[in-house]
């Protein structure tokens, strides 16, 4: 007798949503936006001000939690460059969201500047259940609207000589008071190798709550590794470069002997100032265990084979 044990991201037939219903309700939405034939985003001219069209949600992806109140997550937020609490949401609606510029260039075969809206036209947009791990110790679960990166990667043309994507954040004097604090390296950078940029976890992150992602959360596009933590994932980028040097990220060159490069997730490997074994659930008093990749290493462990002398977590 065959006994099958299903992985963690697989999801029971019973639980699917039956295509009728999410059909009709892309039928809805759609009318009720006033969206075009293409399908193309309705942009807002303010954060807020408009829907995103309606998209599968991809059932591949399971957090096995509850999704985290929109309140919550939209009013709960980490971006330095509008202040260090994170009471920041309000301060952060001075960003404007459009026009809205990314640059891909370095080491590929087509560098280009792409409108956003422009670039949403060439890429699937669908909706993934992702788990948001921050070092802080906390945690949410988001249901982000977004695009493979391997698909933004496509119509540049990596070069083979690339070994790592750099992301560069907005710096923009006059709307971000953060950037007062001189003391930091601005503008924020991150980074991660070739190989995790193509693996399919990797999300390029344009909305959340069937919304255009607002300022406060990285609007109007971020990226997203959510075996990693937190502040890992470049909001409001502005820039991409393929590169074979790695990036010096924004907190190793604050404080490298606490933040690396890699930054994995990893219950076992504290802090140096606080346990990471366990996670407060933001929005709830609940506290959870800690997974190993934040629960995605069926899809990314591989990615290391070999590194075991690398500091790969924290």
């Amino acid at each position: 007798m065959l006994i099958r044990n299903p992985r963690g991201w697989e999801l029971p037939e019973r639980e699917a949503t039956p295509e009728a219903l999410v059909l009709g309700r892309r039928t809805v939405l759609k009318a009720a936006a006033g969206i075009a034939a293409a399908g193309s985003l309705a942009w807002p001219e303010a954060a807020g001000a408009a829907d995103l069209p309606a998209v599968m949600r991809n059932p591949r992806y399971r957090p096995e939690r509850d999704i985290t109140a929109e309140r919550e997550a939209t009013t709960y937020n980490n971006y330095y460059e509008f202040g260090s609490q994170k009471t920041i949401s309000q301060a952060a609606q001075r960003l404007p969201l459009r026009p809205w510029t990314l640059r891909v260039d370095g080491m590929v075969d087509q560098p280009r500047d792409f409108a956003l809206e422009d670039l949403l036209r060439q890429v699937q947009l669908e909706e993934r259940l992702y788990r948001l791990r921050c070092v802080e110790a906390w945690s949410m679960v988001v249901p982000w609207t977004g695009f493979m990166l391997s698909d933004l990667l496509k119509l540049v043309g990596p070069q083979g000589s690339a070994k790592y994507v750099r992301f560069e954040t907005a710096a923009i004097q006059g709307v971000m008071p953060g950037l007062r604090q001189s003391w930091y390296p601005w503008p924020y950078i991150e980074g991660c190798t070739i190989e995790e940029a193509a693996n399919e976890l990797s999300f390029m992150v344009v909305g959340a709550y069937g919304k255009p992602l607002p300022p406060q959360n990285g609007g109007p596009i971020r990226f997203h590794q959510p075996w990693k933590y937190g502040f890992k994932a470049g909001k409001s980028l502005v820039r991409m470069t393929l590169t074979d040097q790695r990036p010096k990220t924004f907190w190793e060159q604050i404080q490298p002997a606490e933040y690396g490069f890699w930054a994995n997730v990893n219950p076992e490997v504290p802090h140096p100032r606080w346990s990471q074994a366990s996670e407060r659930v933001l929005g709830s008093r609940e506290r959870v265990p800690t997974r190993l990749f934040n629960g995605y290493g069926e899809f990314v462990a591989n990615l290391y084979t070999g590194l075991q002398r690398e500091r790969l977590w924290t």
